[in-house]
């Protein structure tokens, strides 16, 4: 049975989580679900029983065949996927695939590249990557993919030919919950505040030193010019304007892609706004979408 035929599993298997799903001929989930069990919630020897817990729905599948992407692949993982260096398509990823059954069980690699001689690599993002091209039509673009350690990565031509990434969420909570700013901002979370928000991204912009902007979330509490509540917000806005200022000019006039729950959607969406920027927005069916993708690359292999 060629894979165009077979039934396709798609596993996206983070750190924290991992999500599993039936795909249709069209790369959609027709069946879904998803569990805390996050390669760092697996002890190691544990892989193949956490895989066929996750699988069992599909088990009396007539010969399925499954991909899984993300941090599975990493030295921490089920299995290693060496990375494969960019410029990469779907060729270059199905012949990288790592096997951990042949032609039945396999991992997709993560993309390496070197920046100023600086190597820089991923893992599952560029299958969202590939699968958002799919969703939009488009062959060309910036996608944004933000998180913990947000990547922009640059596609041409159907190629992923290089990215950068940022350690934006990393970097808001070590200031959010370990820095002397945690005394200044009220323990729980707070709403978040639009004008405050924008308040920081106009002051990321301005400053164009995080370093030195961070520290103002502490003097406008000090001095009552910000409300509490509303710090959380102005915080995020400083982190995230560090990061577009940086990474944005990139854009040029091309598409501008951002992939992402909706609600990291919207307030990206809002800061690119705030910078004379439009953008698409695509969520999490874009991993199905590269996953079934890459299967079909699989399929047209010699």
């Amino acid at each position: 049975m060629s894979t165009a035929e077979r039934p396709i599993v798609a596993i996206d298997w983070g750190t924290t989580s991992l999500r599993a799903a039936l795909l249709d001929a069209q790369g959609r989930a027709v069946e879904q679900h998803s569990a805390p069990r996050g390669i760092l919630h697996v002890a190691p020897g544990d892989f193949p029983a956490v895989f066929h817990d996750v699988t069992a729905p599909w088990a009396n599948l007539p010969d399925p065949l499954y991909l899984l992407c993300g941090m599975v692949g990493s030295r921490q993982g089920w299995m290693e996927a060496p990375y494969c260096p960019c410029p990469a398509g779907f060729g270059e990823i199905a012949r990288s695939l790592a096997w951990i059954e042949p032609d039945r069980i396999a991992i997709v690699p993560g993309l390496s590249c070197e920046q100023d001689g600086v190597p820089d690599v991923m893992r599952g993002e560029e299958t969202q990557v590939f699968g958002a091209c799919g969703l939009l039509g488009i062959d060309d673009g910036l996608f944004v993919l933000p998180g913990t350690h947000s990547k922009w990565v640059r596609v041409e031509r159907g190629r992923i030919t290089g990215f950068s990434t940022f350690m934006t969420g990393e970097a808001y909570s070590l200031l959010r919950r370990q820095s002397i700013l945690a005394r200044t901002l009220p323990e729980a979370d707070s709403p978040f505040d639009e004008a405050a928000f924008l308040r920081g991204l106009s002051y990321a912009r301005a400053t164009a030193n995080l370093l030195r902007s961070a520290f103002s979330v502490r003097t406008l509490a000090l001095l009552s010019r910000v409300e509490a509540p509303a710090l959380e917000s102005y915080l995020s806005g400083l982190v995230l304007g560090e990061e577009l200022r940086s990474a944005a000019p990139a854009a040029g006039g091309g598409p501008l892609v951002v992939i992402a729950s909706k609600e990291l959607q919207a307030r990206y969406a809002l800061s690119l706004r705030s910078m004379g920027l439009q953008c698409h927005s695509v969520g999490e069916e874009a991993a199905w979408c590269g996953l079934h993708a890459i299967a079909k690359a699989v399929q047209q292999q010699p």
